[in-house]
C-alpha cells in the first residue's frame, strides 16, 4: 500500500504574503497529498530541518519578495548537507526566466510563475515523487 505523497510548504524570509502559498496548500491537499505548511518568516535552516523530521518528498517555497538568489541556494545547499538527495525542492512566485534557468542549473526543481494551473503544480510534484522516491 502507497502512502500520499508528503508535501512540506514554506514562506522563508521576511515576505508576508502568504495566500499563494496557502491556496497551493490546498490544492497540493485537494490532490490527494499530505500538505505541512510552515507559516510565515521561516529561516531556510528551519524549513530544511521541518522537512527531515516530517520525512517530506517535496519542498515547495513561495517567494515574492525578490529574495529567490539568496533563499533556494541556501535550501539547496542545507538539503546537501543533510543528503536530501530524494527531495524535490521546488517553488513558485516573482521569479525571472533567467532566475529560474539558473536555479535550475544548481539543482533546484521547476519553478512556476503566479498564474499557473495548481492541477499543473500538482501534477509536477506527483510524477517527480513516483520517479525519484520509493514508497
Amino acid at each position: 500500500m502507497s502512502r500520499p505523497v508528503r508535501v512540506l510548504v514554506a514562506k522563508v524570509g521576511l515576505d508576508g504574503h502568504d495566500r499563494g502559498a496557502k491556496v497551493i496548500a490546498t490544492a497540493l491537499r485537494d490532490a490527494g497529498m499530505e500538505v505541512i505548511y510552515t507559516g510565515l518568516r521561516q529561516t531556510a535552516e528551519m524549513v530544511v530541518n521541518a522537512a527531515l523530521q516530517e520525512d517530506v518528498d517535496a519542498i515547495g517555497i513561495s517567494i515574492l519578495s525578490g529574495a529567490h538568489m539568496t533563499v533556494f541556494p541556501k535550501v539547496i545547499e542545507l538539503m546537501k548537507q543533510k543528503e536530501m538527495n530524494d527531495v524535490l525542492l521546488t517553488g513558485g512566485g516573482i521569479i525571472p526566466e533567467d532566475d529560474m534557468k539558473n536555479l535550475n542549473s544548481m539543482g533546484v526543481g521547476k519553478l512556476f510563475a503566479p498564474g499557473t494551473p495548481t492541477s499543473e503544480i500538482a501534477e509536477y510534484i506527483s510524477s517527480w515523487t513516483k520517479e525519484h522516491r520509493s514508497f
